[in-house]
């Protein structure tokens, strides 16, 4: 019986300052793909450049498709790909040695399994990029594997299902992987989860680049309508329970106070938890005076990143009640 050919797809756009770091840690895997299908959506930077170089020591398909976004560049290196299975990775990230092995070892040992979910953690070169990450992304261990949706940074599916689902969906252009495996979920399921299999990236260099990928993500919300009740939580919490809690801390008993600083103690709670692993992570010993900068940074970037929410959310629900886009659910 032959063995299922594995097709790693990437999409680009302007990453000459990373891009040889993914395709270096790609030539050091243990098991390297069958063959690399890289769609450009129109660099002008320098990135087909460094493709280029890369096409003698690797298969390397590289696509140039000016204009696309991720999910139409997507879809057509799915269309491209010759692989019975996709894994499928994000530029500015580096993959571990072992990452396209363990990734597709359980779609390789079972037939009846579709999707392997990998994982993702910070690779932080400072302090401000350590407390963003342990404020933002989960550690392995706070994850329930069989409600997981995993990013496209690290996941794995067969080509049949990815095209049996319709691919990814192209008229969104953030949170389109959480379609894609919602839509394969709800045909594909159990999604096998694989820690181990976790690329590492840089968390945005700043409160500026950090906010607008926050309101672009949650913008991506409210275009698919995602998580009604968890934006709903969020505007109470800021423009209701805050606001009242201090009111009343002030007018009426310092009990309401001590509940107000209950209630941000267990909200900031699991990033204070993660700081010392993701701190772990620098390129450098922090000292007393790093850890006294990520600790104050942590409820900065909690506070900002739900302000960047709030923007976002209505915006993308403006754009939805104007376009009417298709219903994504199956």
């Amino acid at each position: 019986m032959t063995a299922p050919r594995i097709s790693l797809i990437v999409t680009v756009l302007n990453e000459a300052d990373n891009i040889a770091r993914l395709l270096d840690s790609l030539l050091a895997q243990t098991r390297l793909p069958d063959e690399v299908v890289i769609v450009d959506g129109g660099s002008t930077d320098g990135t087909q450049a460094i493709l280029s170089r890369y096409r003698a020591c690797m298969p390397l398909q590289v696509i140039v498709q000016a204009g696309c976004n991720i999910s139409q560049g997507r879809n057509l290196a799915i269309q491209h790909a010759n692989g019975d299975i996709l894994a499928i990775t994000d530029a500015g990230v580096v993959l571990p040695a072992d990452w396209l092995e363990r990734l597709c070892a359980p779609l390789l040992a079972d037939e009846s399994l579709h999707v392997s979910a990998g994982f993702f953690v910070a690779d932080p070169h400072n302090v401000f990029e350590a407390a963003l990450g342990a404020t933002t992304l989960p550690s392995a261990d706070e994850i329930q594997p069989e409600r997981f949706l995993p990013s496209s940074r690290s996941v794995a599916v067969r080509r049949a299902a990815a095209l049996a689902v319709g691919g990814y969906p192209e008229w969104l252009d953030y949170c389109e992987d959480l379609i894609f495996d919602l839509r394969l979920q709800a045909r594909y399921a159990p999604f096998v989860f694989v820690p181990q299999a976790a690329v590492r990236f840089r968390p945005r260099p700043n409160l500026r680049a950090f906010y607008k990928q926050y309101r672009l993500y949650a913008r991506g919300d409210g275009k698919a309508d995602l998580w009604r009740a968890r934006h709903a939580v969020r505007y109470g919490t800021y423009l209701v329970g805050g606001p009242g809690l201090l009111a009343l801390s002030l007018l009426a008993s310092p009990w309401f106070a001590a509940l107000l600083l209950l209630g941000l103690a267990a909200y900031l709670r699991r990033p204070y938890l993660r700081l010392p692993q993701v701190m772990a992570r620098l390129p450098f010993r922090p000292t007393a005076r790093h850890w006294l900068a990520a600790w104050a940074w942590i409820p900065v970037v909690r506070v900002v990143g739900d302000v960047a929410k709030m923007h976002g959310y209505p915006q993308g629900w403006r754009w939805r009640l104007a376009h009417e886009p298709p219903s994504w659910r199956l």
